[in-house]
């Protein structure tokens, strides 16, 4: 099968679930992406997989940011690559993949509408994430949709919200987002204890730390996330750590706020490496993600998958998949201190069980693979030109 997936940008985590893809289509995947937005690393991983059907592009001209960060829905970007139509003709796809509705998809779907091929997109999105989507917006997922002939999508969240728009569920395949779990748990299995003693060490050698892992961007909900632990300080709990693992915009109101609010246990450890994170991972004993606004927030099966439970924000629409509360973890309401603290405590009450819980975290992710994200989409492919033979 012949598959031109059209992505301006993918991370680490989609290199694994791209090889898998390959693989399933008999060596038959194309990737046409963005050179100018792909981190260098990641286009010598996807060119070392793909070699030529690896097409990084370069050129694109754009109005609004070329990055977007923040909540959905408030920022506009357009852009147009030169060359993309060409790429594409060049593949003679059998089917083509786009990410989303916008972006690089308007040129998957243009060729749709003019070539015929059959058009699969994955999709992420879910009703809080939209809960501000302008009336245009949601008018033109509904028109394009009449010319999408498949989606994958990343869990029950994000099918309710695609068949709200409009696309039948015999045609929706769920599991397409997934991080590079596989990997993730190899390299925690490589770390040593030196180096985890040398990590907690310089934390103060507390008996449990919560990490959190993300940028430091308003809706991560780092702000109320110091609010739950602001109590749990004054509660008397202090041999607890809370480190962040990142950078971003906020990095330095952040620092002042912990500060101002008197924070004694919270370390800022700035960007650390992709490569490097598996011991960050290993050296910690809860995982943290208090976002006020998440797709699938990939940090969550990733700490899944190195063996650590989580409390998990209400407001990641991963959550119904990943987390078995009391199992391998809780979810909570960031925007309720005290929500916020209970879960704290809650892991500190259940301090002798943490480990168990860890190892049901490995369970679970264990079924959100690359390899099932590369089956689902595989599966939508083979829906796509299904129905336009129809």
């Amino acid at each position: 099968m012949r598959i031109v997936y059209v992505a301006r940008s993918f991370l680490d985590y989609r290199i694994p679930v791209l090889e898998s893809l390959d693989t399933l289509s008999g060596g038959g995947l194309s990737v046409v992406y963005s050179a100018d937005v792909v981190p260098e690393r990641v286009d010598r991983k996807i060119q070392g997989i793909l070699g030529a059907r690896a097409v990084g592009l370069r050129g694109e001209r754009r109005i609004g940011p070329k990055i977007v960060s923040g909540l959905a829905n408030k920022s506009v970007r357009f852009v147009y690559q030169p060359g993309v139509f060409a790429e594409i003709l060049r593949s003679e796809p059998e089917v083509l993949v786009g990410d989303g509705f916008f972006q690089w998809t308007s040129f998957a779907l243009a060729h749709r509408l003019r070539h015929g091929t059959p058009l699969v997109v994955c999709y992420e999105r879910t009703f809080h994430t939209e809960r501000h989507a302008q009336r245009l917006r949601t008018w033109y997922r509904r028109q394009a949709l009449r010319f999408v002939d498949a989606m994958s999508v990343n869990g029950s969240l994000s099918r309710e919200y695609s068949q709200w728009l409009g696309m039948s569920p015999e045609r929706i395949t769920t599991g397409q987002m997934v991080a590079d779990t596989e990997n993730l748990s190899r390299l925690v299995s490589r770390v040593n204890r030196a180096e985890c003693a040398a990590l907690r060490g310089k934390w103060g050698d507390p008996d449990w730390v919560f990490v959190a892992v993300g940028r430091l961007v308003p809706c991560k909900g780092l702000s109320e996330l110091f609010r739950g632990w602001k109590r749990l300080e004054e509660a008397g709990v202090d041999d607890c750590r809370l480190v962040l693992i990142g950078g971003g915009p906020l990095d330095k109101d952040l620092r002042y706020e912990a500060q101002s609010l008197g924070l004694r246990r919270v370390f800022f450890e700035g960007h650390v490496d992709y490569d490097a994170i598996a011991q960050y991972y290993a050296s910690a004993d809860v995982f943290v993600m208090p976002t006020l606004e998440d797709n699938w927030s990939l940090v969550v099966p990733e700490a899944m998958a190195c063996g650590l439970p989580v409390l998990c924000s209400r407001y990641n629409g991963c959550f119904p998949e990943l987390i078995e509360p009391g199992g391998n973890g809780w979810v909570f309401d960031p925007l309720d201190e005290t929500d916020t603290f209970e879960a704290l405590t809650r892991c500190v009450e259940y301090r002798d069980k943490l480990a168990s819980m860890g190892a049901r975290s490995r369970e679970i992710v264990s079924e959100h693979t690359p390899q099932h994200a590369a089956d689902a989409i595989f599966r939508a492919c083979e829906l796509a030109i299904a129905h336009r033979r129809k």
